[in-house]
């Protein structure tokens, strides 16, 4: 077993870079603004949504409601890319498998406890194996924050290994909960954590606890994923989450990512973003673009 403060001492931390970005936060904000304006940049977003319902409300039939959204508009909008997944409760994987009608859409589930992660590491994975047994393609986990910030970075790296494996042949999506995290330097570590552990992307938060994505953690986590990649060779995708609403938001994201990783990194293999509010306001704005009438409210 690696002894995981040996692989991150293997990894430079820019104290200088990193811990002050209010200056290049400001200058990337400033060309986020470029591509309100950008149909097809636009389009890469819609076509990174990943589209989620995480109530306690949430039921078979409602779920089918939902997934029979992202059927539908494969019809009635031909032209545009659908979104990039679905995510639902880990439960509700068969009724993806079997309901979810259109090609190239990810069947995406939270599992492994979601949101706290506070149980015993085999009940986590077993609730990932199965999920990926019941048809999900994306499994998103939460790293034990608790343990995280209690310095207990073996425990975290050797439990998510646990749950990569149970992840198979599905992608891995960790989440991170960067608002539960209080520096920059701590993020970079998690970042790293996951990554080697197999994270096939890394993600802000859950949307459920300590806040959302903010643009600074994003930051951060896509100097690590650039840092990761030069180092091993392997592609993490990023994805921002929770209080990604607006279309203006989703811009400032992209251009985090085309900045710090390049316009490779902007296909949905590798980039995900926000949920149902984010769908029908980049959905709106592309419609309006294109000089069509817009949807009012989609999905």
């Amino acid at each position: 077993m690696k002894n995981i403060d040996e692989i991150l001492s293997e990894y430079a931390y820019d104290a200088s870079g990193l811990d002050d970005l209010g200056p290049a936060l400001d200058a990337l904000r400033a060309k986020s603004a470029s591509h309100l304006d950008d149909a097809a940049a636009l389009e890469t977003m819609f076509n990174s949504i990943d589209l989620t319902t995480l109530s306690h409300t949430d039921s078979a039939s409602s779920v089918r409601v939902f997934v029979e959204k992202v059927n539908k508009f494969a019809t009635e909008y031909p032209d545009i890319k659908n979104v990039g997944g679905i995510c639902v409760y880990s439960v509700f994987a068969p009724i993806l498998k079997s309901a979810l009608k259109v090609d190239g859409v990810h069947r995406a589930v939270v599992a492994a406890c979601f949101p706290s992660s506070q149980a015993f590491a085999d009940i986590k994975a077993a609730e990932v194996s199965k999920s990926v047994e019941a048809g999900a393609t994306e499994v998103d986990v939460v790293i034990s924050v608790g343990e995280f910030l209690d310095h207990e970075y073996q425990f975290v790296y050797e439990e998510l290994l646990k749950l990569r494996e149970a992840c198979g042949g599905a992608r891995l999506k960790v989440i991170l909960e960067t608002g539960a995290i209080p520096t920059h330097r701590q993020m970079w570590e998690a970042s790293i954590i996951a990554m080697e552990a197999g994270a096939d992307f890394i993600k802000t938060s859950t949307g459920k606890n300590c806040g959302g994505a903010t643009p600074e953690a994003a930051m951060v986590m896509c100097a690590a994923i650039k840092a990761y990649a030069a180092k091993t060779g392997r592609k993490v995708g990023f994805k921002p989450a929770g209080g990604v609403s607006t279309a203006e938001e989703a811009c400032l994201y992209y251009e985090i990512v085309r900045s710090t990783l390049g316009q490779e990194w902007l296909v949905n293999t590798l980039f995900r973003i926000g949920a149902s509010r984010l769908a029908n306001n980049l959905l709106g704005r592309i419609l309006e673009l294109k000089g069509r009438p817009s949807a009012e409210k989609f999905f």
